[in-house]
């Protein structure tokens, strides 16, 4: 079911209270640079960010740029990955991916949309992270929990990660959009879970607008 949207005084509160909580929140996945965070993002695809952290703290001491990864090659780059899901072919886009970087951008991570979506594995979402955590755009990267979060509170209606996203960036004010893509992702990891979500110590459980809320114990 889908909850009646936000007013535009609720979506203002609701971002002051996760601000207040949170004033400067941050992804959770462990890179050092851009290219590291792109990689990790890939990487990150129908994964948990602790499964790609412990498989990227080793991967990143030799291979943090392109050229580095590239001299792995691919079955040298599985064997730090190999733990991950989907690897064999996150491996190949990814070796892929650090070759276009060498030959058509000098080995360095580009800072617009379009340039991004062009490497392999990339596509709209982890080009919006990157986008928002390495160069500071006012984007959002509708992933599972922000789907979820926005459909379920009110905050923003659709059926589809774009149409979310579209809707986001209309309804939220502009002072909160660089930092709501991570805001959001938080909220629905650890309070606005799929599964039982924690309405009853929820900060902005009054601006939510989800009808069938979590009551609190007895």
């Amino acid at each position: 079911m889908t909850s009646s949207l936000m007013t535009s005084t609720e979506i203002e509160h609701f971002f002051e209270k996760l601000s207040a909580q949170n004033p400067n929140p941050k992804g959770e996945l462990y890179s050092i640079n851009s290219f590291t965070l792109l990689v990790a993002v890939v990487l990150s695809a129908q994964a948990t960010d602790k499964g790609v952290n412990k498989a990227t703290a080793e991967l990143f001491k030799v291979a943090d740029t392109p050229e580095k990864m590239l001299a792995l090659g691919e079955d040298g780059l599985k064997k730090y990955i190999n733990t991950i899901g989907l690897y064999n072919a996150k491996a190949r886009n990814l070796i892929g991916l650090c070759q276009k970087l060498v030959n058509q951008f000098k080995g360095i991570v580009p800072d617009k949309r379009e340039d991004l979506e062009s490497l392999p594995g990339v596509g709209r979402k982890t080009a919006n992270v990157v986008l928002n955590a390495a160069f500071q755009e006012p984007v959002i990267a509708v992933d599972t929990h922000i789907f979820r979060v926005s459909n379920r509170t009110g905050l923003a209606h659709g059926k589809t990660p774009l149409e979310v996203e579209k809707q986001l960036m209309k309804r939220i004010p502009s002072q909160w959009l660089l930092k709501a893509h991570h805001w959001l992702v938080l909220h629905g990891r650890y309070i606005c879970k799929a599964r039982n979500p924690l309405c009853p110590t929820c900060p902005v459980r009054e601006e939510c607008h989800y009808p069938h809320k979590t009551p609190a114990p007895l």
